[in-house]
């Protein structure tokens, strides 16, 4: 009777925020699971919880913290905050500079977005910053090329979205930003438990989940009993149980 052929799970869906890779880890998944597609959904920041709740992703990259109701999720890493300005702006003068540098300045963004910002910011303490319409990344960063204000966003934000009229520079005093990985707690499975241990850095022969869509090994065969002769008399007949 010939043996039933596993069931294959269906692809894995990995959605992805503006600014973050998961290149390494599709690579490194492909390598390993043969059976299992790894399909990569790029999407934007404020859909990065709602893609996993409506079914359209498995697993998200997405940027921290989030509220975290019946949602898994493991910190991977921080992103250094850098301020956007045109490049003939005095801040591109400096290596770095501290958010309280930055006071004087016209903040392209919701002040809720950087509260450091927000607390020493002169037009909010005065009362006299004027609504800012709703701006993408991309056209906040046009908005400072043409030198009317300034954008501070993680690193990799910045450097998504560069023009040559602007330059940036790191941000001391303001929260770095993290990149995490999450899933609907209930809806985890092999496919979820296996790209997380290679998000962790496990290798192949070290992971503790099967590969998903493999068929889970059988029990290691026992070994066979070796046969023992009976022992030789005086003269060198074998001797039997009989008498």
């Amino acid at each position: 009777m010939s043996a039933v052929p596993p069931e294959v799970p269906p692809p894995l869906r990995i959605a992805f925020v503006p600014g973050v890779s998961p290149d390494t880890w599709a690579r490194k998944w492909r390598e390993r699971v043969r059976r299992v597609p790894l399909e990569l959904l790029p999407i934007a920041d404020a859909d990065q919880l709602a893609v996993l709740r409506d079914g359209r992703a498995d697993m998200a990259l997405i940027r921290l913290p989030v509220a975290q109701d019946g949602v898994s999720v493991i910190p991977l890493y921080e992103e250094v905050p850098v301020v956007v300005v045109p490049t003939d702006h005095p801040v591109a003068a400096y290596d770095r500079v501290d958010v309280t540098d930055l006071s004087e300045e016209h903040l392209l963004q919701d002040p809720d977005e950087v509260p450091a910002w927000r607390r020493i910011a002169t037009e909010v303490a005065a009362g006299t910053r004027h609504p800012v319409p709703a701006l993408t990344l991309d056209q906040a960063i046009a908005t400072v090329a043409a030198g009317t204000g300034i954008v501070i966003v993680p690193a990799s934000l910045a450097r998504l979205h560069h023009r040559k009229e602007v330059t940036t520079r790191p941000v001391t005093g303001v929260a770095p930003s993290g990149v995490g990985l999450a899933w609907l707690t209930e809806r985890s499975d092999e496919r979820t438990d296996y790209f997380i241990g290679i998000v962790r850095g496990r290798t192949a022969n070290s992971s503790r989940s099967p590969v998903p869509g493999e068929p889970a090994p059988g029990p290691a065969p026992k070994p066979e009993r070796r046969r023992t002769s009976p022992p030789r008399t005086r003269n060198g007949s074998r001797r039997t149980g009989r008498r």
